[in-house]
């Protein structure tokens, strides 16, 4: 069983597969990553969905936009006033005290830690144990937070540089709020003075569509479009399909596999239609 699969490599998972040729092989994700998907569209893996939120739980209501501290300052206080918490991600280490001293100046009735993956295992461990015991109110940190955090007291997230990210990683921030029966916000920044690259808007647009319980199948395909599905029997977990388009693609691919697994292959009629009438 491999939880969390879009965090392994392909060697890694290849490993498993050399353990026993035969095998049984569970992955479970909510953002899979652009291969593992295509790999189950067409046949080649069993695709079960998981489409049910827990009892109780609510969309996360998501702000996709340019940076403004005002708002991010009122997000932040209004969690303070209903007791709970917030995750504030800052993905540049070298730069991420200055954020947490910028913040403390700002918010200084917010009690403010910091945390990051650079840090010493113990240092880090009794940063997130004191978090979650309710001992800071905000937790300055980087993307360290995307999966295996479970506090339902934090329910609101703010991205600086959501610009940067990939749609899974945007998706699995915004999955660490909301994970109690409380409204969850989630703020997604991108700098005011500098302009998206295409495929950055695009990622943003999606992330700020989908925003409903469930959505990461759908995310999941929208980052297959954006990003293509890469080599099937190579490395690469994703790659450019724009050269054939992304429907003809999956079709080709279908018919390969059909093809290997000894199957009849459909192939599509053809109609001949002739038109008494002179075409000039």
């Amino acid at each position: 069983v491999v939880d969390e699969e879009q965090r392994f490599g392909v060697q890694h998972k290849e490993r498993i597969k050399k353990l026993k040729t035969n095998v049984d092989v569970l992955t479970l994700s909510a953002t899979p990553i652009p291969r593992t998907l295509e790999m189950s569209l067409v046949g080649i893996r069993d695709l079960s969905l998981l489409q049910t939120p827990p009892a109780e739980r609510q969309p996360i209501l998501t702000y996709v936009g340019e940076y403004d501290e005002r708002v991010a300052i009122e997000a932040i206080r209004r969690e303070l006033l209903r007791e709970g918490q917030v995750f504030w991600v800052h993905n540049r280490v070298r730069s991420i005290e200055t954020a947490a001293a910028r913040l403390r100046q700002l918010v200084p009735e917010a009690r403010i830690a910091v945390a990051h993956g650079q840090m010493d295992e113990g240092t880090l461990e009794q940063v997130v144990v004191d978090f979650w015991e309710g001992q800071y109110d905000v937790l300055v940190c980087t993307t360290i937070i995307e999966s295996g955090i479970d506090m339902p007291t934090v329910n609101t997230l703010v991205v600086e540089r959501a610009d940067l990210l990939g749609l899974g990683q945007m998706h699995q921030l915004r999955g660490r709020v909301g994970r109690s029966g409380q409204r969850a916000y989630a703020y997604l920044f991108h700098p005011q003075d500098k302009v998206l690259s295409e495929e950055a808007y695009e990622r943003l647009k999606t992330i700020g569509e989908a925003t409903e319980l469930g959505s990461g199948f759908k995310i999941a395909m929208r980052d297959l479009e954006i990003r293509g599905a890469g080599n099937l029997l190579g490395e690469s977990q994703s790659g450019h399909i724009a050269s054939v388009g992304y429907d003809l693609y999956c079709q080709m691919v279908t018919e390969a596999v059909s093809e290997m697994k000894g199957e009849p292959i459909k192939q599509p009629s053809e109609i001949k239609l002739d038109v008494p009438s002179d075409a000039f």
